[in-house]
């Protein structure tokens, strides 16, 4: 039974509401609720009422999403299983969690892991945590105990539970490499893995550290990664990690993994003959390209050939192809010979801009080596036939330009170069007829039609896709790395590739849920959600002050996403 009691108090008359209840056999009072004077509760009826003394804003959609699919992944349980300790502060487990759910949301370095922490609900869920508690050199401390082999035990461990309980269709996997650039110095010896070598996003003068990674077509999930020396080449570490990771496909799968219905699709930086033989002596199944220039028989075939099929498929549009069979790196092997309308368009203005550059630089050189011959330019050494011959060889050096434009250096009476040049128009022709717009496909999927195969080397993108998250420089994982050891760029490695898997799961479900979002997209959606506490005014006998805890706006988008993942505000009573 509920009641309204009003209650006078050194002569005024408060209000309680109540609830009555037999207690050994007696009615008494089981609760109340302090409403306050009459006034007040008019107030509070008229939408009136104290207004907050402060409020606070926390990052609540992305953290509450990648802390669920941290949870669900048991991200803390298996580190804490295989790294135990005392129960002291934070764990090895809490400490690698804390780390990747950053890398997913808005990295930062360790000195600003509080800084962030105390801006986001995982506050919630790390009670213990403190400023003190996540200082960098604590942070260090746990991780630095992290040994390579127990970082590749961790995740194993990780992704074992995530394939059995989500599961990940493990029958289309991509592999490629990619290298990150590093403000390592150049004589710091401690650190081997940071090496020299072909930076792709040009930092050549830079020491850089490589990574490789194998992905599932089923919702981008990375499976197995591997943080190597950056002098390393693409097709030597190619043959070292294949070995390792088909031995996880048997790990994950708790017993002989089907490997025959694994389709393995890399790219042409990893080709060789015993490459090949490997993934032939392991049983994988693979999809892959060979270099135009391997296979001229091929490229030499007319862009009109009847040979050439159109596929059928819309999203194929404008792509024709045929298929041979042909002895390729030691075994006659399935090659589709596809032509893309779309490749051709891009390839054809690249070559014309490559054209236009190298035209421009020579007739630079034409100009500088008359104007010295008409007595414009004095100073300096003159210029011989071979230093001419070599600017040219500059000049041309994009592909294809060699073929299409011929320079000729000559000699006047009084010994000074003369530079001459020609645009061959019958070779841009037969490039454009033959070369533009080709791809050539390796396989062994003979089952499978052209339409299948095209479109199983195209998914490669995705993990394309994976690696520009990283290097995004507002919300990759990767940077910064502020870390000059072998252990600690191990550890890096390892709570990077989470933050990936964490992404990558909560993605999962939102497009199977029929949510055409792009992954940036998706990120920007719950980041947007916040959650703000409001702080009234300290009431009568109250040390603290009363709170109230609502979400920002949230868009129909939002909803839905909220509903997806399982998102919800915990309701509190107001009563009772």
């Amino acid at each position: 039974m509920e009641r309204l009691e009003a209650k006078k108090i050194n002569g005024r008359t408060y209000y309680y509401y109540s609830k009555w209840g037999w207690v050994n056999g007696k009615c008494r009072r089981v609760w109340q609720k302090y409403l306050g004077k009459l006034e007040d509760i008019a107030a509070k009826v008229q939408g009136g009422g104290p207004k907050p003394v402060y409020a606070q804003i926390f990052q609540w959609g992305l953290p509450s999403a990648l802390w669920m699919e941290c949870c669900h992944s048991k991200v803390v349980e298996v580190t804490d299983r295989l790294c135990p300790k005392r129960e002291q502060g934070l764990s090895f487990g809490e400490y690698l969690a804390v780390a990747a759910v950053n890398r997913a949301i808005s990295p930062k370095s360790k000195r600003s892991m509080w800084e962030w922490l105390s801006q986001t609900v995982l506050l919630r869920h790390m009670p213990q945590a403190s400023k003190a508690a996540l200082a960098s050199q604590r942070f260090w401390d746990h991780m630095d105990k992290i040994e390579a082999d127990t970082a590749l035990s961790i995740w194993k461990g990780i992704l074992k539970g995530v394939v059995k309980s989500r599961g990940i269709d493990l029958s289309s996997i991509s592999y490629d490499g990619t290298n990150f650039y590093t403000f390592i110095d150049t004589f710091n010896i401690r650190c081997t893995i940071a090496g020299r070598g072909k930076n792709k996003q040009g930092r050549n003068n830079l020491r850089q550290v490589s990574y490789a990674l194998f992905c599932s077509a089923d919702g981008h999930v990375p499976l197995y990664y591997d943080v190597y020396e950056g002098s390393r080449n693409d097709a030597k570490e190619f043959p070292m990690i294949l070995k390792r990771f088909h031995e996880f496909l048997h790990e994950i799968s708790e017993g002989p993994y089907q490997v025959p219905k694994t389709t393995l699709i890399f790219d042409k930086g990893n080709n060789s003959e015993e490459n090949f033989a490997l993934i032939d002596s392991l049983e994988l199944s693979y999809v892959g390209s060979v270099r135009l220039d391997e296979h001229k028989d091929l490229v030499q075939i007319s862009n009109q050939d009847p040979q050439f099929v159109p596929c059928r498929s819309g999203a194929m549009e404008g792509t024709r192809a045929f298929r041979v069979k042909k002895k390729v790196y030691g075994k006659e092997r399935v090659l589709v010979v596809t032509y893309n309308q779309n490749l051709f368009d891009s390839q054809w203005l690249t070559i014309q801009n490559d054209i236009s550059k190298a035209i421009e630089k020579l007739s630079t050189l034409r100009q500088r080596l008359e104007d010295r011959a008409n007595g414009i330019i004095k100073g300096g050494r003159n210029p011989t036939t071979q230093s001419v011959e070599n600017q040219c060889k500059d000049a041309l050096g994009r592909q294809h330009m060699k073929d299409l434009i011929n320079p000729t250096v000559t000699q006047r009476p009084d010994g000074m170069p003369v530079l001459a040049y020609e645009l061959d128009s019958t070779a841009l022709g037969k490039l454009a007829e033959t070369y533009l717009g080709k791809n050539i496909i390796i396989t062994d999927r003979e089952d499978w039609d052209d339409e299948a195969i095209i479109c199983a080397y195209r998914s490669q993108y995705m993990i394309e896709d994976v690696f520009k998250e990283m290097k995004d420089r507002r919300t990759g994982s990767w940077w910064p790395l502020h870390h000059w050891t072998n252990s600690k760029i191990a550890v890096h490695g390892l709570y990077c590739s989470i933050a990936l898997l964490l992404r990558a799961l909560a993605f999962r479900r939102v497009r199977q849920a029929g949510i055409p979002l792009s992954m940036p997209r998706f990120l920007s959606e719950l980041d947007g959600i916040r959650e703000v506490v409001n702080f009234y005014p300290k009431k009568r006998g109250h040390k603290k002050h009363a709170t109230q805890t609502v979400l920002t706006e949230t868009s129909d988008l939002q909803n839905r996403l909220m509903k997806i993942l399982g998102l919800r505000k915990d309701e509190k009573p107001l009563l009772g």
